[in-house]
């Protein structure tokens, strides 16, 4: 069954799982569609189209610890993950990102549509503090071409996470 919402220009946008998530949470969202380019995952390209500052869109990333197992870190587009500190934010002495094969499986998510909502199993989340800085932010909302603006305080609430500084600036 597919459930359509209607967003600020009241177009007819299919409901993923994360967004009936949200529903049954109460947490208030919107969903905002962009136009997907298979050779250009990144965030950067996502706030281009969103027309939004990169600081605001969230890539959600799943890592693996040697002690702590897997979980998710939640950073700007423009960032990449602080493994340091993500291990020590986790527990752990070494963690790694996942390979790619292995996001689908574990998650239910591909690359580019990966939601901190509704992963098959409820993994230990960090967001990284900036996130507190927006009173929204953009995450994806479970598929390419969809990411959900909502409140970072609500998000980081429901989805029980942990914030921290996890990431650092890219390096060219």
């Amino acid at each position: 069954m597919i459930i359509f919402a209607k967003n600020s220009n009241h177009v007819r946008i299919a409901k993923t799982n994360a967004a009936r998530l949200l529903d049954k949470a109460r947490i208030a969202y919107e969903l905002i569609p962009y136009r997907v380019d298979e050779n250009n995952l990144a965030a950067d390209h996502v706030a281009e189209e969103l027309g939004e500052d990169i600081n605001r869109v969230f890539k959600t990333l799943v890592l693996h610890g040697d002690k702590c197992g897997y979980f998710v870190c939640v950073i700007p587009g423009n960032m990449e993950v602080d493994l340091k500190a993500a291990a020590k934010t986790a527990g752990a002495k070494k963690v790694e990102m996942i390979p790619m094969k292995e996001l689908l499986p574990l998650t239910g998510y591909i690359r580019g549509g990966c939601s901190p909502i509704g992963m098959k199993k409820a993994f230990p989340t960090y967001f990284h503090s900036t996130a507190l800085d927006y009173d929204f932010i953009y995450v994806s909302a479970g598929v390419r071409g969809l990411q959900f603006k909502v409140s970072p305080g609500d998000l980081i609430g429901y989805v029980k996470a942990t914030v921290a500084d996890i990431a650092t600036p890219m390096t060219e």
